[in-house]
């Protein structure tokens, strides 16, 4: 028995440094290396018959009225917490206990985690691996980067993903063209991104187009990393 014990302890430890070696391995680089895509990406072009529309810039070729919609519209506190919004989770916790409907809090950071390694469909599974990948990029990059890899992955529409592709199918001009409102458009399609058209906006998104604006306006560019 105390063989075994020493055995099973032995390659617990060893699989916990395999697990945590390939999680660095997969995260560490991003504070320089521009990822190709994401797993997001991936599925998508596996699984469904529209094209796939991405294009790299850097942050220097995105509008900064893009990067600060998507923090009002996402992640207020993005610049400030550590990857985990716990205000926002206890909020989002209460309600539900209240019977409202249980809704997400996930941050940015834990978007960019979701969107860069798993896959789209929700499970307690996907929560955890979310959980995990979180911490190493909120280690190792900083909220600027963060952003960036964010605005490049993150899927404005149907086989559209990145700042670029969206500025270029919704709009017809470049990211670092786009308008307080054009942004401001774009991040309210985030929450259905396959539902959801900027392109053919109704009252609803039209809606969120105006509540965002408001945010944008009450944060100021200073809130942006």
């Amino acid at each position: 028995m105390k063989r075994l014990l020493r055995w099973l302890v032995r390659w617990s430890i060893r699989f916990g440094l395999i697990i945590v070696g390939l999680t660095i391995f997969l995260t560490l680089p991003l504070r320089w290396a521009d990822p190709p895509g994401s797993a997001f990406m991936l599925i998508d072009r596996v699984t469904s018959e529209h094209d796939i529309h991405h294009d790299w810039k850097p942050m220097g070729r995105i509008s900064p009225e893009l990067a600060l919609a998507v923090i009002a519209a996402e992640d207020q506190n993005f610049p400030h917490h550590h990857g985990f919004d716990l205000r926002e989770i206890r909020s989002a916790v209460e309600t539900h206990r209240m019977g409202g409907r249980l809704r997400g809090a996930s941050t940015i950071s834990q978007q960019l985690a979701r969107n860069l390694y798993l896959w789209p469909h929700r499970s307690w599974v996907r929560k955890g691996l979310e959980f995990w990948f979180t911490l190493p990029l909120e280690l190792f990059l900083p909220k600027q980067r963060m952003l960036e890899i964010y605005l490049n992955v993150v899927e404005f529409g149907p086989g559209i993903y990145g700042a670029e592709a969206a500025a270029q199918h919704h709009f017809g001009k470049p990211a670092s063209a786009l308008t307080r409102a054009e942004a401001a458009l774009l991040a309210a399609v985030l929450p259905a991104p396959k539902h959801l058209d900027a392109s053919r906006p109704g009252e609803y998104l039209l809606e969120r187009q105006r509540w965002i604006i408001r945010q944008m306006n009450n944060l100021g560019h200073d809130w942006v990393p």
